[in-house]
């Protein structure tokens, strides 16, 4: 019987969207969704096996390993980069705790990893444009720290217990299935969300921010092309750098006008999310992950665009 999958954080922005692509690609009931919180009725998880989780109860991520007899493990449980600077205490814990009781399920179990890190890996010190794969990493925020050690610890239970372990720093995220959870880059989808709505978005980073960007469905593929691409081409295993949109809001605003003319926008910048942004890379080198296993994103700038407003249209109009 094949062993099953595991993805932590299900019912987050990123596992809103992987557990039904999983579930579409293995079965339904080859995907166990685990979250901290019960399923809501329209919850990914609700049609298939779910687990209430807290993965910084060791014994609890074991019991669900166990039980279910897991594989692969997506680890998506994450304080993330905005809301860990308000909370740094409880980031550290969270996010360093929850890779940690992962990683030991993974050994005591044979089961492989999935973890993403971030673009918040990277700091002040690594080159501003096309970050390599390899450079200096000397974050400035507890998020960032948390991945960068999280990435170290992935690698130490690889090297040392065999775990298979991989990774992905990802760009700032865009979806309109789940909102985002205190990101820096939230900005990027809540300005669809209010052009579609009222025309306007007050933006809390500067117009000429630029960040490494990428939509939810290139996201999605990505891990599942990692997690099954062949173990002896990946140079690097854990976290390859990955990209696909270089924007900025402005950049971003000037897209949606395309479909919505008279769409406006201000600025009122938080300072902890600009000085955040301006710590990380303006843009990334992602060579390596596409010459070890082929990434190549299938979505840029304007196709992101149609198909977000598109999608928080339907999604609003009852509302409306």
């Amino acid at each position: 019987m094949a062993r099953t999958t595991l993805v932590t954080g299900a019912l987050g922005q990123i596992g809103s969207e992987l557990v039904p692509a999983l579930r579409a690609r293995y079965g339904v009931h080859a995907v166990v969704a685990a979250d901290l919180r019960g399923p809501p009725q329209d919850a990914p998880g609700v049609a298939g096996p779910f687990e209430q989780l807290d993965c910084t109860a060791i014994d609890q991520v074991r019991a669900v390993v166990t039980r279910h007899d897991v594989g692969t493990i997506y680890h998506l449980v994450s304080l993330l980069s905005a809301a860990s600077e308000h909370q740094p205490q409880a980031a550290w814990r969270l996010n360093l705790d929850s890779i940690f009781g992962v990683l030991e399920a993974a050994r005591e179990h044979g089961s492989a990893v999935f973890f993403p890190s971030s673009i918040g890996a990277f700091g002040p010190s690594t080159p501003r444009d096309r970050a390599p794969q390899e450079t200096i990493m000397r974050p400035t925020t507890m998020y960032g720290v948390t991945k960068v050690a999280s990435e170290l610890l992935c690698d130490y239970y690889a090297h040392h217990f065999g775990v298979d372990a991989r990774g992905l720093r990802l760009p700032g995220l865009i979806s309109h299935v789940a909102m985002p959870g205190g990101g820096t880059t939230d900005y990027a989808v809540e300005i669809f969300y209010q052009a579609v709505r009222h025309r306007h978005y007050l933006c809390p980073l500067a117009p000429d921010t630029r960040l490494e960007m990428m939509f939810m469905p290139d996201a999605v593929r990505a891990m599942i092309e990692l997690m099954e691409a062949d173990g002896t081409r990946l140079r690097h295993r854990n976290a390859y750098n990955i990209t696909a949109i270089n924007v900025s809001p402005e950049e971003l605003a000037a897209a949606i006008r395309v479909h919505l003319p008279d769409f406006t926008v201000a600025y009122s910048i938080d300072p902890v999310r600009q000085a955040i942004a301006e710590s990380w890379p303006r843009s990334i080198d992602d060579s390596a992950a596409r010459q070890d296993w082929g990434w190549s994103p299938r979505y840029g700038l304007a196709a992101l665009t149609a198909d977000m407003l598109e999608k928080i249209r339907e999604k609003l109009a009852p509302a409306q």
